[in-house]
């Protein structure tokens, strides 16, 4: 796919976030649907549903031949990455949208043969689009991303999952006590988006393929690693324990977890 092509995607894929937005914004205040999925804490809302089949209709219309893995189910049964893959997260943190109305996101990534093509991590309320990919560079609200510094975790702040600190797995209190502190944000694009800006050394979160896919293709194409907690690589059709950081965090993360 060559680079003419792939702007053409990315124009017409940031059209589609600017219409799921507004849609959003416009519902937000309804009253919501709400139902659980795998436990209490595992929600979903009619406004996930509804923004899960707009978005997987555009795409259908845009790329008729392509798979779509959806987070709702709207999609397909993608067991292969064997050409276009779309992964679409419609409310990426739906336990804070039920309960703040504040720190979502929306989610949409396109991988080509197994290989990350575009992503998009849309911060709804607070209007903020960090898109792009390895072959158009990574674009923060359309101005290029600064690319942040290789911060050791000692000296920054890093994001992780709440159960998992509370449980220690994978020597997590460590971590965390060897960083400058802790964050849980209870959104995996809102804590990826604060590690493309700077704002956090690293991330580490149990995810699924809608969790991270957006994130992996902007983290690797500014130069963050982005693998298994384990420091394996990553599946994008996985689910399991993520790690994202800056090269120097990520060895430092790996000492600990290996501990």
């Amino acid at each position: 796919m060559d680079v003419s092509e792939i702007k053409r995607i990315d124009k017409t894929v940031k059209s589609w976030l600017k219409e799921s937005r507004d849609n959003v914004l416009r519902k937000i205040d309804t009253r919501l649907t709400v139902d659980t999925k795998t436990s209490r804490t595992d929600l979903v809302t009619n406004i996930d549903k509804q923004n899960e089949k707009f978005i997987v209709g555009q795409i259908r219309a845009f790329d008729p031949d392509a798979k779509i893995l959806g987070e709702e189910g709207s999609g397909d049964d993608v067991q292969s990455t064997r050409g276009h893959v779309w992964i679409v997260d419609p409310i990426d943190g739906t336990m804070n949208f039920v309960k703040q109305r504040n720190h979502f996101a929306i989610m949409i990534a396109l991988y080509v043969d197994g290989k990350g093509v575009l992503g998009y991590i849309l911060d709804v309320m607070g209007n903020r689009l960090l898109s792009g990919g390895p072959s158009i560079g990574v674009s923060d609200n359309g101005q290029p991303l600064v690319k942040v510094a290789d911060t050791p975790l000692r000296e920054g702040l890093v994001g992780l999952s709440g159960p998992m600190v509370l449980h220690n797995d994978y020597n997590m209190v460590d971590i965390a006590n060897q960083s400058l502190g802790m964050r849980v944000y209870g959104s995996a694009g809102i804590d990826i988006i604060s590690v493309l800006r700077g704002e956090l050394v690293g991330y580490i979160s149990y995810l699924k393929p809608w969790d991270f896919g957006a994130g992996r293709i902007l983290c690797e194409a500014v130069g963050i690693k982005v693998t298994t907690v384990d420091g394996q690589p990553l599946d994008v059709l996985s689910s399991t324990t993520v790690l994202l950081a800056t090269r120097k965090a990520h060895r430092d993360i790996l000492t600990i977890v290996g501990q």
